[in-house]
């Protein structure tokens, strides 16, 4: 069955071993002992440019993402993703909000909606969700007061969104900034490991 199941975590962190990395690390092990396929993408080791609002991706119409005039990784990932069964979006808050490179990644994400010139809003390509998806922040301030003061996990829910999924699981760190190289307490290993058995589960209730 493992080989029907396939699980990609992009990490939006510029530090590896980190609060982030480490949480998602729990997520994708847990998910691995249940069967699942993992493999874990950092955006910082992908060469991903700055989206310039051309807008040639959003032109052409139907379920198929459109085709960006760039020339670099994202077409491979968006390939990988599209491959996978669920996927775990993860990135540490800066200034309120996603890090630059996953925000860059997010703002590439265009290509999954259809705008043609004179519609005044875009549409989502596919309104269908059977991925699954998981999305994991951190920040410095209490988790509870980043969640209420900052739009970072429905950002992080909507680009779940545009790739196909549906967020079955919120893993939002707070107080992560009061060590240079702080680490993950129990507890937050043990959220990070339920939804990672929580995200393989439902998968093997999608392709059982």
């Amino acid at each position: 069955m493992s080989n029907h199941i396939r699980i990609t975590a992009i990490v939006g962190s510029y530090r590896k071993g980190g609060i982030i990395d480490t949480a998602i690390d729990e997520i994708l092990a847990s998910a691995r002992e249940e069967g699942a396929e993992v493999e874990k993408i950092y955006l910082i080791d992908k060469h991903i440019e700055f989206c310039t609002n051309c807008r040639t991706c959003t032109q052409q119409e139907g379920e198929r993402r459109g085709q960006c005039v760039i020339a670099d990784d994202m077409s491979t990932l968006l390939d990988q993703i599209e491959r996978s069964d669920a996927i775990v979006l993860g990135s540490p808050m800066n200034f309120g909000t996603v890090t630059a490179v996953m925000k860059r990644f997010i703002e590439r994400l265009v290509c999954l909606a259809y705008w043609p010139w004179g519609m005044n809003a875009p549409k989502v390509r596919k309104k269908r969700k059977e991925k699954r998806s998981v999305v994991v922040a951190s920040s410095a301030a209490p988790a509870l007061m980043a969640r209420l003061m900052t739009k970072i996990v429905s950002l992080l829910k909507d680009a779940s969104g545009l790739l196909g999924a549906r967020t079955i699981g919120v893993l939002f760190i707070g107080i992560a900034a009061t060590e240079q190289r702080q680490q993950i307490g129990e507890r937050t290993r043990k959220r990070a490991r339920r939804l990672g058995k929580k995200l393989a589960s439902n998968l093997y209730e999608k392709v059982g």
